[in-house]
């Protein structure tokens, strides 16, 4: 089921498959949001739950109320993302998504959960605000929560990838753990510089050639794409989230994801409990979370 909600700039659209963006265009018709190519990524703005990347053999490790530990099998990104959600409600600037864990979640992530995805348009902007439920009575649930949505880089016919910048909020010196690309797995005894006092930065697929950009330490809440050529671009504003992950296809696609992440992929350092893992989020029983972050199209 796809839904489209409208502004005076933007027309959105959004799929209850994945519960998921699907279109950003503005008023010209300019499509700002990858549109998927198997080629390169046939993904477009998953949502990423209960994780955010990858587990060590995709294997998670539990210890129930007696005390005695299970493990189950999450794949890359969890357990959403290729699932139809209910629509919830529906109004002229809003729309809201859910899905419940269901005999086969429940069989690798042992939480009774409901998450719900509401989208708010207003202007040029697209909010998007993650709502989750821990149903269990008793157990504290462990969880990771974050977006992955692509954008057409260049945005029109006449560009290429390298007429593009990144700009953050702030000046920036950082660096980045070691990715291992076979496993998704992280290395974060093993860092490398990436910015140095700066602000923007050229983009090129080379800062790809390892696989995604884990940044884990920016102090910069917002991030432009822009064009050296003209004034379209896009900025997502991440606050609430710790992490922002970017990304590209080996292969040069023709798109740059910005993903706001509350946690990350393994480390080599951590073990598989879910509950021990870097930025993990623990949600009492009966109680709720929100977090959220929104797409700005100028």
């Amino acid at each position: 089921m796809v839904i489209e909600l409208k502004s005076e700039q933007l027309r959105v659209q959004f799929n209850s498959f994945g519960g998921a963006l699907s279109s950003i265009k503005d008023a010209e018709g300019l499509e700002y949001l990858w549109q998927g190519d198997a080629t390169y990524w046939s993904g477009q703005a998953p949502v990423l739950f209960p994780i955010c990347g990858s587990l060590r053999e995709d294997t998670a490790l539990y210890i129930d109320e007696k005390g005695e530990e299970s493990q189950g099998k999450i794949p890359r990104h969890g357990l959403v993302r290729k699932k139809e959600f209910e629509l919830v409600e529906q109004t002229d600037n809003s729309v809201t998504f859910a899905i419940e864990d269901d005999e086969n979640s429940y069989q690798n992530y042992p939480y009774h959960f409901r998450l719900e995805i509401t989208y708010i348009l207003t202007g040029k902007t697209v909010w998007t605000q993650y709502k989750i439920f821990n149903k269990e009575t008793s157990k504290v649930m462990p969880y990771f929560i974050g977006g992955h949505p692509g954008f057409n880089c260049p945005l029109l016919d006449d560009e290429v990838y390298e007429d593009y910048y990144l700009e953050f909020e702030k000046e920036e010196t950082c660096s980045v753990p070691r990715p291992f690309p076979e496993t998704g797995m992280l290395d974060f005894q093993d860092r490398s510089p990436w910015l140095e006092g700066q602000k923007e930065l050229d983009l090129s697929y080379d800062l790809f050639s390892t696989d995604a950009v884990t940044l884990d330490e920016l102090e910069s809440r917002t991030i432009a794409l822009r064009s050296r050529k003209h004034d379209k671009g896009l900025k997502v504003h991440f606050t609430e989230f710790p992490n922002l992950i970017i990304w590209s296809t080996l292969n040069k696609g023709p798109f740059i994801a910005f993903e706001p992440w509350s946690g990350l992929s393994t480390s080599l350092e951590e073990g598989d409990h879910l509950e021990d893992k870097k930025n993990v989020r623990l949600l009492e029983p009966g109680q709720v979370d929100q977090i959220g972050f929104d797409i700005e199209i100028f």
